[in-house]
């Protein structure tokens, strides 16, 4: 293991309904200029919370219960559009740690996995019955079992699908490329100082 092994998410939900939601709407374009992540946090779902002037709209991730939530619930094809890491990126530095959706674009899935950001899905129907449950108790915990494939609230369970590839990076601590690469450090210099380019470029 070289990560967190990531095998539950625990904590408050915020819905965010609607289907194709892309990253353009996760994350407006023009944020994409900073040289780091920082602050892309503040900035999620910006152009549909807040009015050009700052004054916030009535919006899910407004209110007060959705501040420390860690659990997103949307819907179908969420984080479609253009492939942009920051879109995970400002959703993670927004404090959740976990996205259920009933389905996922391919690219953000992947960049998510790469943050430790837990993408499950869920039927459209259990979607609903998740979302009944959190518009009536906002403050309700709910529990994402990555290994056993449910999530668990206000007495509730529901299946959830996490693909076996990705479940198993999490539950391993498998999910950090760079700490895998920085782990296969002493490996990677021991190969290559068995290279005879490589030495003779040193030289």
């Amino acid at each position: 293991m070289v990560g967190e092994a990531i095998t539950k998410v625990s904590g408050r939900a915020v819905v965010v309904p609607g289907a194709d939601i892309d990253t353009d709407r996760i994350i407006p374009a023009r944020f994409l200029r900073c040289v780091t992540f920082d602050g892309l946090g503040e900035q999620l779902f910006w152009d549909v919370r807040f009015e050009p002037d700052g004054t916030p709209k009535s919006h899910p991730l407004n209110e007060p219960t959705a501040e420390g939530a860690r659990i997103l619930i949307s819907g179908r094809n969420f984080g479609c559009g253009s492939s942009r890491e920051h879109a995970p990126q400002s959703i993670a530095r927004a404090g959740f740690r976990a996205v259920v959706a009933e389905s996922f674009a391919e690219i953000f899935f992947g960049n998510s996995l790469t943050l430790g950001l837990v993408c499950a899905t869920a039927t459209a129907e259990h979607l609903v019955e998740i979302g009944a449950l959190v518009a009536g108790e906002k403050t309700v915990e709910l529990t994402l079992d990555v290994e056993a494939g449910v999530l668990q609230g206000g007495g509730r369970t529901w299946p959830v699908g996490v693909p076996a590839s990705a479940r198993d990076a999490l539950v391993a601590g498998q999910w950090d490329p760079l700490a895998q690469l920085r782990a296969g450090e002493a490996t990677t210099r021991a190969v290559a100082g068995e290279l005879a380019y490589l030495r003779w470029t040193r030289s």
